[in-house]
């Protein structure tokens, strides 16, 4: 049994080396993270990097690691896409030019079968996607993970351990039921070393397109995202409102950047991925001053 796990750990570190070496080449890596499901974690990742990619000048890729359930490929239109392999590794499939995708979606016979993995196989299709996917040149990374804290979670942490991670963005709405998981997700992050880059508040109040009077649909009982980043010394990105065009555009495949661009929404996801930018420039900074002190 000794002998099996030390070949383990041999493995396991050779492939976190491999993936360091293919890491090189991109800049920033941010994973979104989220406590509960359904509270809009997805639909953040893609419109993170949609928003991203507006910079032209920048290289965005998205990887869905929700292998149970991957709903990238619908959120970002490109649902039914194949995978093509060649010889420097797996395609990914691009919705801009400057904006490609990876989802075990892709590697599934139809959008309705269900993946019934344990573990390790989970944790191989990670490494495969994180070693073998021709990323490229990349300024932005970003990861979509399941909810919780389980074995997806592990696995890109520990890949990307050698990597540098910008940090974790982390969802949440506004309800203490949520809350109380995202605490959990918290506090994995500081146990894993992972840094956190703030907390998102999504479906935070709904503004009625008619009359533009603000409600509470899910009230923020215990003071809700804000009290909870105050309590815990993390920063609050923002809150963004509930707008019904969101998950129209999400089941559409369309990013409701463009389809409400006056959106409380829009304007909300934008003040959030500025800060962002701001926080991985920062970071990316504090990286090359360390990296020549070392040297």
């Amino acid at each position: 049994m000794f002998m099996a796990q030390t070949l383990g750990d041999a493995f396991a570190f050779a492939a976190i080396e491999e993936i360091k070496e293919k890491m090189k080449i991109v800049k920033h890596k941010i994973l979104v993270l989220s406590g509960k499901g359904g509270v809009g974690k997805s639909t953040f990742s893609a419109h993170l990097a949609y928003g991203l990619a507006k910079d032209e000048t920048k290289q965005v890729a998205l990887l869905d690691i929700d292998i149970c359930g991957p709903s990238i490929p619908k959120i970002m239109g490109i649902e039914g896409e194949q995978v093509h392999q060649s010889g420097s590794g797996w395609s990914p499939v691009y919705v801009e030019e400057n904006l490609c995708v990876m989802s075990v979606g892709f590697l599934l016979s139809g959008p309705d079968d269900a993946v019934i993995w344990r573990g390790p196989k989970k944790n191989g299709m990670i490494k495969q996607f994180l070693r073998d996917v021709d990323w490229g040149e990349i300024d932005y990374l970003i990861v979509d993970t399941p909810p919780g804290t389980s074995d997806e979670h592990l696995s890109i942490v520990q890949y990307l351990s050698s990597s540098n991670i910008d940090g974790a963005v982390i969802i949440t709405t506004p309800q203490e039921i949520s809350l109380q998981d995202v605490r959990k997700e918290i506090n994995f992050c500081h146990k894993v070393k992972l840094p956190i880059i703030g907390v998102v508040e999504n479906m935070s109040g709904f503004v009625c397109p008619k009359c533009k009077t603000e409600s509470q649909i899910f009230p923020p009982t215990t003071g809700g995202a804000e009290k909870m980043c105050q309590n815990l010394n993390i920063s609050l990105l923002g809150k963004v409102p509930l707008d019904p065009q969101i998950g129209k555009s999400c089941d559409q495949g369309q990013s409701f950047f463009s389809e409400i661009p006056e959106s409380p929404a829009t304007s909300s996801y934008r003040n959030i991925i500025q800060r962002i930018q701001e926080y991985c420039g920062l970071h990316h900074s504090q990286e090359k001053l360390s990296n020549q002190g070392m040297e």
